[in-house]
């Protein structure tokens, strides 16, 4: 696809629009943006995938995505690496525990609620 058109907003995005690799290659189409307009905050899309017959979706990150024009958004990986794209989750919006991250200490608690009552949270 050589000619994308002006870039334009992701609240303008819409469905069916190409998706292309770093490298060019069509990947798919844009089948939701996941977005908050209200708060502005633009999470990234849903991309479906034809496979043969059968229909997947990705999930693209907006980290992942070089720019977003009129004709098509343009990735920051490759053909490779956007096949290994995960699928969107359930829920997207639901935070996750990182089992990496140790349990806070007693200190840390202490803290963490001295932080919040400071800061109104509480």
């Amino acid at each position: 696809m050589s000619d994308l058109g002006d870039p334009i907003a992701y609240e303008a995005l819409e469905r069916h629009t190409p998706v292309l690799s770093a490298d060019g290659q069509e990947i798919g189409t844009v089948d939701h943006v996941l977005a908050d307009e209200r708060e502005d905050v633009f999470d990234g899309i849903v991309i479906r995938r034809t496979l043969g017959h059968r229909h997947t979706h990705a999930f693209a990150d907006a980290d992942q995505i070089a720019a977003i024009h009129e004709h098509g958004v343009t990735l920051k990986l490759g053909t490779t690496a956007s096949e290994a794209m995960p699928a969107p989750s359930d829920n997207p919006a639901v935070m996750r525990e990182d089992p990496a991250q140790k349990p806070y200490s007693a200190l840390e608690r202490k803290l963490l609620r001295a932080w919040d009552w400071v800061s109104g949270n509480y």
